[in-house]
């Protein structure tokens, strides 16, 4: 292949994360063909599928995309069918973890499990349909997440009854029952959960596929991208984002914490962390008390616990990190225009947005279902298939095949992209 090597620039790479600092410069990468394109995206964003109603045409894919061969991504995508007294809802979802994967592939894993429960706790077993309102499923997507996100800390609590008693304990006692792994590691499993956290986007829809809600915790974006009339698409962002970026959210931590001048510094909470609402967190939505005590003792815990200590100092009133979830709903009626053209419900973590930066991502996404709608995937099963890993085709470069091979093979020690996962839903 030595006569496909190439050579690329900083201005080469899409998203933020290449620099001019990030020499020497050019740096090389390998001109692909179009089988090799399919195959890199194939190994490097682990794609799949899943067909919730043949017959009607709808399904989910998704990707999740870290070309670096040394990084880890923390980003997870999930899709997933309900079961509730027999009929079957749908869920997918994008979740970004920060500081740590624990939490994340937590979450990913739990969270739809939780989710069916409480449907099938509230929903009445003899009579599905009865009382379930788009309120009422609001609320009570809303309550699931609230609590399965108690009970990351709550879990830890219950080991010393309460946080008020963890003052009770001495911190040999403490490390006693959190470091248990030669036990088989349980309290140790549950302490390192509180570590980290992660945003979530999570999408749902009702088993005759009428409604639509969204619920969201951070800073992924959900979007409809819905036919007009001449073959134009229609781009509608449907969810805000909750960080710095966003000045309602500073407000409203603010609004939470009167008196508190550091609540938030630099646009972040208590001077560290980007992202205004989230799962996990807990040293943020705990007393200082809970980090030193457990976190801090946990072997190994923290290497270093300056940084935190100067988040600490400003923790007066937790929580400042809310787990209370943006709820969208939408119904889903069919509109003339478009007929013949189906609808996307594309979920995706910030990287998407970083790695459409230049065109922006309205412009991204049009132009991929413009495709679409021409050059539909010809295979059931082929890697050209999953509607995900041709939008994050886009996104990287689309037909510019020096583009997206740079994307994919540049030689580079750390990542040169963003975590990028991807949902894109059929509606």
């Amino acid at each position: 292949m030595v006569d496909l090597l190439q050579w690329a620039y900083p201005e080469d790479v899409r998203g933020s994360r290449c620099t001019p600092e990030d020499g020497p410069w050019p740096r090389a990468y390998y001109l692909l063909d179009e089988a090799e394109i399919w195959e890199e995206l194939t190994l490097l964003a682990d794609p799949s599928s899943i067909l919730f109603n043949p017959e009607q045409g709808w399904r989910a894919d998704g990707v999740n995309f870290q070309p670096s061969p040394t990084a880890i991504t923390q980003d997870r995508y999930v899709l997933r069918e309900l079961n509730v007294h027999g009929r079957l809802w749908t869920l997918t979802g994008v979740f970004d973890g920060h500081l740590g994967d624990e939490t994340v592939e937590h979450v990913a894993h739990h969270l739809p499990i939780i989710v069916e429960q409480f449907l099938q706790e509230f929903v009445d077993e003899n009579d599905p349909t009865h009382h379930i309102t788009p309120a009422f499923i609001s609320g009570l997507f809303s309550r699931s997440i609230v609590a399965f996100d108690d009970a990351i800390a709550g879990d830890i609590l219950k080991l010393f009854g309460g946080s008020d008693r963890l003052c009770r304990y001495s911190d040999r006692e403490i490390r006693e029952i959190i470091n248990d792994q030669e036990k088989g590691g349980d309290n140790y499993k549950k302490a390192r959960l509180c570590m980290y956290g992660t945003t979530a986007l999570v999408a749902l829809t009702d088993p005759e596929h009428e409604n639509l809600w969204v619920a969201n915790l951070g800073d992924c974006q959900a979007v409809l991208v819905s036919p007009k009339a001449a073959e134009e698409w229609d781009v509608e962002f449907i969810t805000s984002e909750h960080n710095g970026d966003n000045d309602s959210e500073i407000e409203r931590v603010r609004r939470e914490h009167p008196g508190e001048p550091e609540c938030v510094v630099n646009r972040r909470v208590l001077g560290a962390l980007a992202p205004f609402r989230g799962l996990g967190d807990v040293p943020f939505k705990q007393p200082p008390s809970f980090t030193r005590r457990v976190l801090y003792n946990l072997a190994p815990g923290f290497s270093d616990t300056a940084p935190w200590e100067a988040c600490l100092a400003r923790n007066l009133t937790p929580p400042y990190i809310s787990a209370a979830a943006e709820i969208t709903h939408r119904r889903l009626g069919r509109s003339a225009p478009g007929a013949g053209r189906p609808r996307y419900l594309v979920l995706a973590s910030d990287g998407f947005a970083d790695l459409c930066r230049v065109a922006g991502p309205a412009t991204v996404l049009a132009a991929w279902a413009a495709r679409e709608a021409s050059t539909p995937p010809a295979s059931a099963t082929g890697p050209e298939s999953n509607l995900a890993s041709r939008l994050l085709r886009q996104a990287i470069g689309g037909d510019d095949r020096a583009s997206v091979s740079c994307m994919l093979t540049l030689d580079m020690d750390g990542s040169w992209v963003d975590d990028t996962a991807i949902v894109v839903q059929t509606l």
